[in-house]
């Protein structure tokens, strides 16, 4: 049985600081990896419909989210077995690579093809940055650690899609794309530089990735897994309608409406993590989930630009709580030996919530700006749906606590 008030921390060797040399390495190489594959997604809509694909606009997100899901089954048991960095160093490989990709995918299917190569690198490199950081702080800091993670993650992903849109206005795609490359480099040089955390490394091994061969998921994790399901749907409809959303509201640039969202989302992960380390992993996520409820439903009835920011920074406030709480609470509940494995299996309810997300949205979406507010109405449902399972988890938990002291009292 699944324990939902996992929040125990493990015998591990003492750390007493979180702010060592790779700690601020690690979260540097972050930032770059982010922005990297950040900065171009604004602005992907438009070119799929330069190249004659307007039709598959839900496929830049699919695609994308469909190689990072296939990778979890080998990624995180290549970083338990081989170690953290030359994961992390792959998925910078992959996303420096990518951008120079897209200056020669001319058409649809190259463009699509290479959306779903690029996948491979959200499959990789957070999975291993995740673990390592897991290594190197005290663990019942780790929530903290997380947040101040998902800190510069956020920052890559709000700087990132403000540099790319502007770029790409002023310059064109191309100058986009290839500061998309540089940012990876930059990201991959970095990494290089950390030491691997994990004892006796192997090297890998091609039965690494024979998915039939060994363990590829944490069971443990599924109570993470599954409540991250609706906040990854809700992503996957953002990412997906907001650039032609925010066009239609008549932002020039549009990258600059993520940058809200992100802002927001980094302002409170400075004590979200903190929180969650003190409080608990599942109030924390019922305050995520009531956020992102609000947050979605006043998107699908903003009409003006002061509406949708509203609706935007309580989104953002949604993801700020939510994300740093699941991948602590994941961390928590792991078994012993298998941190990256269990990160991979939350992270496959990421990549398959982002994707249905984004292909429903394409799917529904059609050209009509209706369609995009009943998309967003439906993630304020999920947010509702998900509010109602927090609310009975915590009277469970609370009940099994109550009948815990009965007992010592008795005694």
């Amino acid at each position: 049985m699944w324990d939902l008030n996992a929040n125990y921390f493990r015998a591990l060797p003492e750390k007493t600081s979180l702010y060592s040399p790779a700690f601020y390495r690690l979260c540097t190489s972050t930032v770059l990896f982010m922005a990297s594959f950040g900065m171009i997604m604004p602005e992907l809509p438009a070119h799929l419909e330069a190249l004659g694909g307007s039709q598959y606009i839900g496929l830049i997100i699919g695609v994308f989210t469909l190689a990072a899901f296939m990778s979890r089954f080998f990624s995180g048991r290549i970083a338990d077995l081989a170690g953290r960095r030359k994961v992390m160093i792959i998925g910078s490989i992959v996303t420096a690579v990518a951008g120079f990709g897209y200056l020669v995918a001319a058409g649809v299917f190259s463009f699509l093809l290479l959306r779903f190569l690029h996948g491979f690198s959200t499959g990789f490199r957070p999975t291993g940055t995740t673990a390592m950081l897991t290594d190197i702080v005290p663990a019942n800091r780790r929530g903290e650690a997380l947040g101040y993670l998902g800190i510069a993650g956020n920052t890559g992903m709000a700087g990132g899609p403000v540099l790319g849109s502007w770029l790409a206005v002023e310059f064109g795609m191309d100058w986009m794309f290839v500061c998309s490359s540089l940012l990876g480099l930059a990201s991959l040089w970095l990494t290089f530089g950390l030491p691997e955390t994990l004892p006796k490394p192997r090297p890998i091994k091609w039965s690494d990735f024979n998915v039939f061969k060994g363990g590829i998921i944490d069971v443990k994790a599924w109570p993470a897994a599954i409540f991250l399901l609706p906040i990854s749907f809700a992503f996957g409809v953002f990412l997906t309608l907001t650039p032609d959303f925010v066009d239609h509201l008549g932002y020039v640039y549009k990258g600059s409406f993520n940058t809200i969202i992100v802002g927001s989302a980094i302002a409170v992960r400075f004590f979200a993590g903190r929180a969650s380390d003190k409080y608990g992993r599942v109030p924390l996520l019922l305050m995520g989930a009531i956020l992102l409820a609000t947050g979605m439903g006043i998107l699908s009835i903003a009409e003006t630009k002061t509406m949708a920011t509203i609706g935007g920074v309580i989104y953002g406030l949604s993801i700020g709580i939510n994300m740093p709480t699941i991948f602590a609470w994941t961390a928590d509940l792991a078994s012993e030996g298998k941190v990256a494995v269990a990160l991979g299996t939350m992270l496959m309810a990421l990549e398959i919530g982002i994707g249905w997300g984004a292909v429903q949205s394409g799917l529904t979406y059609g050209g009509e700006v209706a369609n995009i507010t009943f998309m967003y109405s439906l993630c304020s449902a999920f947010g509702v749906l998900s509010t109602l399972g927090l609310v009975y988890a915590l009277f469970r938990m609370n009940k099994g606590r109550g009948k815990k002291v009965g007992v010592a009292g008795g005694v």
